[in-house]
């Protein structure tokens, strides 16, 4: 074989070897296959159920705005037969609401519209009430004065020590840790005013608490039966007397100028 033919023979074999050691690779072509849609997330609610679930939502509530004691004062007409026409009524058995807090009477307002609050008179003049004539109402009664009380000073002691300081064997802590030094409550936490309220009604709401009887179901209304559940009539007679008397300042000052 010539040297020529040697040569052929070797560069047929080396392709050959090339061929099979690292076969070539197709062409590609730069057209993409066109990709499926994408899937919804796994758990995610589909288009047709959130609809749905908004329309059951209904409408939003209307937005309660601050109450309006103009607008108070004529709601607070059919009132005046018991709590009289500046919340201050003649009769003891009746609450004084002069001065009380706004957001104080509306959710009392509400309780007894949501039967809440036992009293079947206040049931049904709270039934019709909307929200915002709730806080009209307040707003109103927030606006007056309460008229200071007297306390019997033979009860004035064992009130003042109750008042201020509790009694750590009866498990009642101070009431002015809630209702103030001076009565006025605290507006921010729900705490009523107390200063001047009549003590007849002080003494049957105090043994309403010790009796377990309670203003609604959330947790303010597990504060008072507690309070109260050591307390014995004597003490009830003591602390009422005493936050009829208890006023501030001013309030003598507004008296005198009278």
């Amino acid at each position: 074989m010539s040297f020529r033919h040697w040569v052929a023979l070797l560069v047929v074999c080396g392709m050959s070897f090339a061929y099979a050691a690292d076969p070539p690779k197709p062409a590609q072509t730069t057209a993409q296959p066109q990709s499926a849609p994408t899937s919804q997330a796994e758990g995610s609610p589909k288009p047709q159920q959130t609809e749905v679930a908004e329309a059951m939502k209904g409408p939003a509530p209307a937005m309660t705005k601050p109450g309006d004691a103009a607008a108070g004062q004529a709601k607070a007409a059919v009132c005046a037969a018991c709590h009289g026409m500046d919340g201050n009524p003649a009769q003891s058995q009746y609450p004084k609401l002069a001065g009380q807090q706004e957001d104080y009477i509306a959710r009392q307002l509400e309780l007894f519209k949501e039967k809440k609050r036992d009293n079947v008179i206040m049931q049904g003049f709270a039934a019709p009430l909307q929200p915002q004539d709730m806080h009209d109402l307040g707003a109103f009664f927030a606006s007056k004065t309460s008229l200071p009380g007297v306390a019997d000073a033979k009860l004035v002691a064992r009130g003042e020590a109750l008042y201020r300081g509790g009694d750590a064997k009866l498990g009642a802590p101070a009431c002015m840790a809630c209702h103030g030094p001076d009565g006025r409550g605290n507006p921010g936490a729900g705490y009523p005013q107390l200063a001047g309220q009549y003590g007849d009604y002080i003494s049957a709401k105090l043994k309403d608490f010790r009796d377990q009887k309670s203003f609604g179901d959330d947790d303010r209304a597990k504060i008072m039966p507690l309070v109260a559940k050591g307390l014995s009539d004597a003490d009830i007679a003591s602390l009422a007397s005493y936050v009829e008397g208890l006023h501030a300042a001013d309030a003598d000052k507004k008296t005198a100028a009278k």
